[in-house]
């Protein structure tokens, strides 16, 4: 995050929503995947992020956490910048800490797993409240047993990630992020390296957390989720936002011409 570029906007919306971003632009070397997003995401709100790959819906997700820096522009999410200070009129990058911090409010599940294969499901999931969040034990051991039944996994609560299927570990990943109590939950094509006789016990448990109110940005190509679980979808091409509106429209009738493309294709 550079210290040249300015400070985020002078007359934020009154009522902040979870995520905002106005103007994100992010570039690896020479390539430009991000130019100029603009998107907020409202409390309670399920967003569901479409496009082909490459398209930087990714790109986009990894940045609200600051998994990426951005170049230019701003994310704040529950308000503040994830990983920057205004010093001055100018965006400084934060400390190490500060953004480890600000982060633990941020729930992330990838498309890989990302467990601890050395730790049991209940370990994988107290790890992070007890290490960053410097939680007693027993808290931390009395919420994990509640999001592993949660999640119908209270049963391989002592199995290694070794032992459980690859639906069992997403579900893990899931209740691990949820053990942060987080503001906000970042999916990252939660099911793409699943069979796809797993694909629905995920979905189910995302479907659950968003009927909960959970706060959820969902990068996926489950247009059936898109359209039954999404409150808005949004389609990013060649990283802009092309078009956004409620999920059913998008996907059954979408008004832009590359919009039609992909779901002629994903359908």
């Amino acid at each position: 995050m550079s210290a040249e570029r300015p400070a985020v906007a002078t007359n934020p919306p009154a009522e902040l929503p979870i995520v905002l971003a106005r103007n994100v632009h992010k570039s690896f070397g020479d390539t430009e995947v991000l130019r100029g997003i603009d998107l907020e995401v409202a409390r309670g709100e399920v967003l569901c992020l479409l496009g082909a790959s490459g398209s930087g819906k990714s790109t986009f997700l990894r940045c609200i956490n600051y998994l990426e820096s951005i170049d230019s522009g701003f994310i704040l999410v529950d308000g503040e910048l994830v990983g920057g200070e205004v010093v001055g009129g100018r965006v400084h990058e934060s400390a190490p800490a500060r953004v480890a911090a600000r982060r633990s409010r941020i729930g992330m599940v990838f498309q890989q797993f990302n467990l601890f294969g050395h730790m049991t499901a209940l370990q994988n999931v107290t790890l992070a409240p007890i290490k960053v969040k410097k939680e007693d034990r027993a808290t931390a051991l009395e919420r994990a047993h509640r999001l592993l039944d949660r999640v119908g996994l209270q049963d391989r609560k002592d199995h290694y990630p070794g032992q459980l299927s690859g639906g069992q570990q997403q579900r893990v990943a899931i209740a691990r992020a949820l053990a942060m109590e987080p503001a906000v939950m970042l999916f990252d094509e939660p099911t793409s390296a699943l069979d796809p006789e797993l694909v629905g016990e995920v979905l189910d448990v995302m479907r659950d957390l968003a009927a909960t109110g959970m706060t959820m940005v969902v990068v996926t190509h489950e247009m059936g989720f898109a359209r039954e679980v999404g409150t808005t979808a949004v389609f990013i091409d060649a990283g802009k936002v092309v078009e956004q509106g409620e999920p059913r429209q998008v996907i059954t009738s979408p008004n832009h011409e590359r919009t039609r493309a992909f779901l002629a294709k994903v359908l």
